[in-house]
């Protein structure tokens, strides 16, 4: 549908179903009686991977409020409904026939946040004969450029160096020429498990009811895409900017100063925690960073949040967000491509039921099929862990985490996933493997994932040995060799020497009966 026409068309501004910003760079200078912007919801974006029901759900409705939004302040707006038609099925096939209906004199939008939807706005404005002018995406601190200056720098690139030049260089938790506190990073302080009693008075979730637009999505996706993973009795994330702030100010008030002490901590049955919820806002473009991070110093500057608390988070946001999103753009599309440890078995079937005989991986895949979401920790060392130590192919991993979280864009996605999760770039991302047994679990539930699971962490043989151990050990002795020349890990592998030729003989039989799926679960993918 078209709002508004306008006699001669400048410019058709493109907005991706992640840049829902009315102060977008793509804006500036915008002209309702010369541009129009330009939407439109395809079927590719859901198909091209398995894409769950709670992830097209919040894309969707997102977009639609923010055609509401971009209605109300006057700009001219080509929008294009999944359920239309004429719908073409794609981002580029939609755009072509925009280009050929509304006729402008260029191409204009904010940098996107995905390699393959890049290269297709490419391919078209290159097919039409169109300028494609792209601008800077102002929801980073950093540009592509200012990251790939500091890699140039910077080796080997390392997170910690890059987060402490951006404290530096934006003036967050500084006192002068100092780091707040004396110290750069709280991260030990950031470990504490619950221990046997578990989290206490947590606040509840800020979750929002959808409203008639949400509705009508939520109908559209079950229709549409019934046979996709996940469902949608929950849905509540915000969908709005105003619904984006309020989220914001819960967070921060309720949660941010019991965050940084128990980020680490997991707890069977309590998906939230005190963990932020806000990365699928961020994604979005809902909320911008700056105001995040500012939210958080200020309420450290207040004394209403520790510092280990406000450091903690604003790591995530300052730090991380950023490195992911430079080695995506710096390194891609062959990045996409890397594995390191060779890796090829499949994803187990069950990761799309969660029908699994272990606790942990049962809890947190049936959680994030009916959520959408899971905690940091659950993603790097539950299922993560799994298919690390399992050896699966690390494109297949990727697949699953970039179909089945909310907040799942392919620039954040696939370096938390292929680097820091699977070490399949050559520690690129991450100076080492994340690698543990099922003692690490069980330490950090509290005992209560393992109270209620038919295996044992303790062990590495037998018919009760926890798989996470089995296959740990498992894992260092089939990359003994690499592991050995890391300094960080090589203590681990010196371990292997403790055991006899026979127990090692037992721990590969039992990873290889693992492999071949006589353990672990059962549930199967259907469709896509």
């Amino acid at each position: 549908m078209v709002d508004r026409g306008v006699p001669e068309l400048r410019s058709l501004v493109i907005v991706l179903g992640d840049q829902l910003d009315l102060d977008a760079a793509a804006f500036d200078g915008f002209d309702p009686a010369q541009d129009v912007v330009w939407m439109a919801e395809v079927a590719e974006e859901s198909t091209h991977i398995w894409s769950s029901q709670q992830r097209i759900a919040i894309f969707l409705s997102a977009m639609r409020h923010f055609a509401d939004a971009l209605k109300s302040a006057g700009r001219p707006l080509h929008y294009t409904r999944l359920d239309a038609d004429d719908n073409r099925g794609s981002l580029a096939a939609e755009l072509q026939q925009a280009i050929t209906t509304l006729g402008p004199r260029q191409l204009l939008m904010t940098a996107p946040g995905d390699w393959r939807v890049w290269r297709a706005i490419k391919a078209v404005a290159a097919a039409v004969g169109l300028p494609l002018e792209v601008r800077d995406d102002r929801h980073f601190y950093a540009t592509v450029r200012d990251f790939a200056a500091h890699a140039q720098s910077h080796q080997p690139l390392r997170l910690e160096n890059f987060y402490r030049e951006m404290r530096m260089r934006h003036e967050v938790l500084m006192d002068g020429k100092q780091p707040e506190g004396g110290r750069w990073n709280f991260d030990t302080d950031n470990r504490a498990p619950f221990g046997k009693t578990g989290p206490q008075a947590l606040p509840p979730p800020t979750r929002f009811p959808p409203d008639d637009i949400t509705q009508e999505v939520i109908a559209l996706v079950r229709t549409r895409f019934h046979d996709h993973p996940g469902q949608l009795d929950s849905f509540a994330w915000p969908v709005t900017r105003a619904e984006a702030l309020q989220a914001l100010d819960s967070f921060i008030t309720q949660r941010l100063p019991l965050f940084g002490l128990h980020q680490d901590a997991m707890w069977p049955g309590e998906p939230w925690l005190w963990h932020a919820q806000l990365s699928a806002a961020l994604n979005l473009k809902l909320l911008h960073p700056r105001e995040v991070v500012d939210a958080a110093e200020a309420a450290y500057r207040a004394g209403r949040v520790p510092l280990a608390s406000a450091e903690g988070f604003i790591r995530q946001i300052l730090g991380w967000r950023e490195y992911v999103r430079g080695i995506y753009w710096t390194q891609m599309p062959g990045y996409l491509e890397r594995n390191t440890l060779g890796a090829h078995e499949a994803l187990p079937p069950w990761f799309w039921t969660g029908e699994t005989d272990m606790a942990c991986l049962r809890d947190v895949i049936q959680q994030t099929l009916t959520l959408g979401y899971a905690h940091h920790i659950q993603r790097l060392m539950v299922t993560g862990l799994y298919c690390l130590l399992l050896g699966v192919d690390p494109k297949q991993v990727h697949g699953w985490y970039l179909s089945v979280y909310v907040d799942a864009v392919e620039w954040v996605e696939l370096p938390n996933t292929l680097g820091m999760s699977q070490y399949a770039d050559d520690g690129l991302m991450a100076s080492k493997p994340y690698i543990a047994s099922g003692k690490y679990i069980e330490r950090m539930a509290g005992k209560r994932y393992c109270a209620g699971c038919r295996y044992d962490p303790a062990q590495r043989v037998g018919d009760t040995a926890c798989p996470y151990t089995t296959l740990y050990w498992d894992f260092l002795a089939r990359h003994r060799a690499l592991l050995a020349q890391n300094p960080r890990v090589e203590p681990q592998v010196r371990n292997l020497a403790r055991l006899s030729d026979d127990e090692r003989a037992g721990i590969a039989a039992r990873a290889a009966a693992i492999r071949r799926g006589g353990l672990g679960g059962t549930g199967s993918r259907t469709s896509g």
